[in-house]
C-alpha cells in the first residue's frame, strides 16, 4: 500500500493506493475519511492520479458527510428521556423509568428503559447495548437465512455469521472459515440494507474481488442494491 496526493481546486486529496488483480480502477471514500484506490500493476500511476482528480468532486462531498458525522459523535448521548436512538431505519424515542427490574423494552416506536438509578450513565449505556447486541443476533441471522435462498444453487454453501465493530467497512468474509462479518452498527440501518451488505458478502464466496461478474451477479439478484448502498452511506452513517 501507498499513499499519494493530488489537488483539485487547491484541496489536497491524499489517497492510498492498493495494487490488485482488478479490471478497473477502483475507488472508495471510508467513514474513517480514507480514500482508497485499487488498479493492477500495469495502470500507470499518472492515470491513476488523473482519475483521482476525475473523481475529486464526488471525494469531496462524500468526506464532508463523513466529517459530520464525526462531529455529530462528539455528542455523546446521555440517555435520558426523550433522546432519538436508531434501530432498523427508524427513530425510536428513549423513555427511561426506574424500576428494580433492569430490562429494555420497544414498543410501538418507543425504546423503555428500565433502570435502578436513572443517573447511572455507565449502567445504562450497557443495558441499551445489550438489547442491540441481542437484536442483532436474532435480525442478523434472520437475514442471513431470507437472502442465502438467492445464492443456494449457485454452490455457495450457509456460512455462519456474526458481528463486531467495524470502523471502516460494513461487512466481510473470511471464505476458509466459512464466516460473514457484519458490522454491528448495522442493526441501526434498514432490514433491506443489511441484506444487501449479506448478499454483498455471500457473492465474494463465489468471486474473490470485485470483478465485472461478481457485479454483473449481484444487479441480477439485488437489482437495486446500488440505492440500498447509497442509504447506508450518505443516509445511515450520519446517525451512527
Amino acid at each position: 500500500m501507498e499513499k499519494y496526493t493530488v489537488f483539485y481546486n487547491g484541496e489536497a486529496i491524499e489517497f492510498e493506493l492498493h495494487r490488485k488483480k482488478v479490471k478497473n480502477i477502483n475507488l472508495n471514500t471510508r467513514p474513517n475519511l480514507t480514500v482508497m484506490v485499487s488498479a493492477n500493476d500495469n495502470v500507470p500511476l499518472d492515470s491513476i492520479k488523473d482519475f483521482v482528480k476525475e473523481k475529486a468532486s464526488w471525494i469531496l462531498k462524500n468526506l464532508s458527510v463523513f466529517r459530520a458525522t464525526q462531529t455529530e459523535h462528539d455528542t455523546q448521548k446521555e440517555y435520558v428521556s426523550g433522546e432519538s436512538l436508531r434501530y432498523l431505519g427508524k427513530q425510536l424515542r428513549l423513555r427511561v423509568e426506574t424500576s428494580e427490574e433492569e430490562n429494555v423494552q420497544y414498543v410501538r416506536g418507543f425504546l423503555f428503559l428500565f433502570v435502578k438509578d436513572k443517573d447511572n450513565y455507565v449502567r445504562k449505556k450497557r443495558l441499551i447495548n445489550i438489547w442491540y447486541r441481542k437484536r442483532a443476533e436474532i435480525i442478523f441471522q434472520e437475514s442471513l437465512d431470507k437472502i442465502f435462498s438467492l445464492v443456494e444453487k449457485y454452490d455457495i454453501r450457509k456460512p455462519q455469521v456474526i458481528f463486531r465493530a467495524m470502523k471502516a467497512r460494513w461487512g466481510s468474509c473470511i471464505k476458509d472459515r466459512g464466516v460473514i462479518i457484519l458490522n454491528f452498527e448495522l442493526i441501526k440501518a434498514p432490514k433491506y440494507c443489511i441484506e444487501y451488505v449479506i448478499l454483498h458478502e455471500l457473492l465474494h464466496f463465489k468471486y474473490r474481488l470485485h470483478s465485472p461478474y461478481f457485479y454483473d451477479m449481484l444487479t441480477v439478484l439485488m437489482p437495486d442494491w446500488k440505492d440500498r448502498k447509497k442509504i447506508l452511506d450518505e443516509e445511515i452513517v450520519r446517525d451512527l
